[in-house]
């Protein structure tokens, strides 16, 4: 993590104004001290706050513009429990810790608050904490709605005022992110899909400029949903924002809050769904952070053993500890509920519910059970998922969980963690090992992709192809692939077809859908100038026709969680590498059959057993040469002949195109 600056200096893109209350109002009440004792807290916010049930600390906590007395200024509150004194310091003040002291409660809740008069939006501030150990804190607000850009540390007040525009979106939300709805999800990290000059990381582009360019984009490629790595302030770019500072503030490398409110709003004018990476399992040890906020180990364990996260060099949130749920739910809430954020992706669950996640023999210690279960953190999980569903059900939680922990996505009231959908980790480390096999050694490996399906209905899962494959030595997806450059473009392609018809939501990380050709890199953009090529067009061109199939085929997305919806056609043609599977939905003319080959060896004349006598036609093709492949397709319609196993099914003979997969769909009539 980068160290905070000892000095705190104006941001050139702020200028604050320096008190002056006289100017703000006709006549004050009375004569008004430096900080009057105010509070916005009830004895019940109190109550909530300490048995871990407040969800909405943000309308409390922080910096908040009010009137008090005929006289405009900003209410601060802090939670310092172990502080012995507490001010607020900025320009305003010219950093000076001992004009503006603030109050302790009476109530033991460790809050400390005040009115300032006369100080209003837009200005830089800190608070200043003497610790009862008698260090001397400046930290930055856990509540802060803005914060100064890298590499300055101060929180900035500002309103949250936005005037919306996405009320049929919010409408009609439930649908659009139901389990039994297309979900297409285009993984982005801002900075480097597109930046201002490819060469310099310290440009950007403002979240309102992003959304003119990302928003037609995910439109014509068909994607539902854009998912953002995190965007909440974060000092260091290389974290690529998951160690985050700033919980409540969009990182001001793109714009400010209202700025973000755009982005969201121009998304959902335009029917996309937006899905925000949050990082509930650890946090950075920056000096204005949260880490040791007053001098003892208040957000985090204090035992490191469950306190440090060993992977990451940074500090895991005491779940126990009834103020740090209410922080962590408030905060998911807060998305949900100032910026209409239609989903949360929970990051590192495996981390946080395995007590001994990356940790050796004697480096953990078991629950009082003897079993690794992280019981406080699985616990959170659930009543965070609780509220989240029960204050916004028209919206959806994502967990990032590799582990097998049973009932991720079952609801809290059967007996499971209650998210909505899981990413399916298992799926995706057998996929592509079996994609990086050179296709003559394939035959042996087929159990490697149906498996899958073995427990793919265990847990609403999302497929995903997402950042952490592309990166530290892992190269891109095309180069994943073995062969030549045609064999790595038409492998793609199958995985591709094979990910779009697997039962399960989608999830492709930016650059994937044009093939890339370089590992990810967050300093600089993606490589657009590869789409002069006719194979990169090409891919691009077909994954743009999967999005459109998925959503427009019932049986894709309509039983995507469903065993029913799925059935096995054929999977013993080892020699051969074949994959026969159909999709169904409660209507038969929804039918999809998919045929996989998975060598560079055409299937002609291939007979397949289905159970529909009825005719079928091709309905989309990898090897079609609009996607760059060789034009092996199913020009005519399939009629079928009469099966001699059972006198029931029927049977069909196909071609299957090289490295390549045909869909086929009953013919309507």
């Amino acid at each position: 993590m980068a160290a905070s600056k000892k000095k705190d200096t104006t941001s050139p893109q702020v200028k604050p104004d320096l008190l002056q209350q006289q100017a703000i109002h006709d006549e004050p009440f009375r004569p008004l001290a430096a900080v009057e004792q105010f509070s916005l807290f009830t004895p019940h916010d109190i109550y909530l706050f300490k048995e871990g049930r407040h969800f909405r600390l943000y309308e409390k906590f922080g910096a908040h513009a009010i009137t008090y007395e005929g006289v405009q200024g900003t209410y601060f509150a802090v939670w310092a429990p172990n502080a012995a004194f507490v001010s607020v310091i900025g320009d305003f003040n010219e950093w000076d810790p001992h004009q503006h002291t603030l109050f302790v409660r009476w109530d033991e809740s460790g809050i400390w608050e005040g009115f300032i008069p006369g100080m209003l939006e837009h200005q830089l501030y800190k608070f200043y904490i003497r610790s009862n150990n008698g260090q001397e804190l400046r930290k930055a607000d856990p509540y802060a709605f803005h914060a100064e850009k890298r590499p300055h540390t101060a929180s900035i007040t500002t309103g949250l005022d936005y005037t919306w525009h996405d009320g049929s979106w919010m409408k009609h939300r439930p649908k659009h992110n139901s389990l039994q709805s297309p979900f297409s999800v285009y993984e982005v990290h801002l900075a480097s899909w597109r930046r201002p000059d490819a060469f310099d990381r310290e440009t950007f582009y403002n979240y309102r400029e992003i959304a003119h360019m990302l928003v037609p984009y995910v439109q014509e490629m068909g994607f539902t949903h854009i998912e953002l790595l995190p965007i909440m302030e974060h000092p260091l770019d290389a974290s690529w924002g998951y160690q985050i500072t700033g919980y409540f503030a969009p990182t001001s490398r793109y714009g400010s809050p209202q700025d973000f409110m755009y982005f969201v709003d121009y998304c959902h004018q335009h029917n996309i769904g937006v899905l925000l990476d949050w990082v509930p399992s650890h946090f950075p040890y920056d000096d204005h952070g949260l880490y040791k906020f007053d001098g003892e180990h208040t957000y985090e364990y204090a035992d490191m053993r469950r306190g440090f996260h060993p992977d990451w060099n940074s500090y895991i949130f005491n779940y126990g500890r009834s103020e740090v749920k209410s922080f962590l739910i408030s905060n998911a809430l807060y998305w949900l509920d100032k910026y209409h954020i239609d989903g949360l992706r929970v990051d590192a669950v495996a981390s946080m519910i395995q007590l001994d996640y990356s940790r050796g023999e004697g480096q953990w210690e078991p629950n009082q059970y003897g079993g690794n279960d992280h019981l406080e953190a699985i616990q959170f999980l659930k009543e965070l998922n609780t509220a989240v569903y029960q204050y916004f059900p028209g919206v959806q939680t994502i967990a990032e969980e590799s582990s097998t922990y049973d009932g991720i996505t079952r609801p809290v009231h059967l007996g499971g963690v209650g998210f909505g959908m899981k990413w399916m980790m298992g799926w995706m480390n057998d996929t592509l090992k079996y994609f990086k096999r050179d296709a003559f050694f394939r035959k042996w490996h087929q159990s490697e992709l149906t498996f899958s399906i073995m427990y793919a209905f265990k847990e609403n899962f999302m497929l995903p192809l997402s950042h952490d494959e592309v990166v530290h030595g892992k190269s891109p997806i095309l180069y994943k692939m073995p062969g030549d450059d045609w064999q790595k473009f038409a492998n793609v392609r199958l995985l591709y077809g094979y990910m779009f018809t697997h039962p399960g939501t989608k999830l492709l990380f930016m650059g994937n859908e044009f093939g890339v050709t370089h590992e990810w890199n967050d300093a600089t953009q993606l490589n657009w100038t590869l789409l002069q090529y006719e194979s990169h067009q090409g891919l691009q061109r077909y994954v743009k026709a999967l999005n459109n199939l998925y959503k427009a085929e019932p049986s894709l997305h309509t039983s995507q969680f469903d065993p029913l919806g799925f059935q096995w056609l054929s999977i013993t043609d080892h020699e051969h590498s074949i994959i026969i599977y159909i999709r169904k939905s409660k209507h038969k003319k929804d039918t999809l059959l998919i045929a996989l080959n998975m060598t560079p060896i055409a299937r002609h004349n291939y007979h397949v057993t289905v159970p529909l006598g009825c005719d079928w036609t091709e309905i989309l093709n990898s090897d079609d040469t609009a996607y760059f492949g060789g034009g092996v397709i199913n020009k005519q319609v399939i009629q079928p002949s009469k099966g001699a196993a059972n006198g029931v099914d029927y049977t069909i003979a196909i071609t299957i195109p090289p490295l390549g997969v045909s869909i086929l769909k009953p013919v309507a009539g």
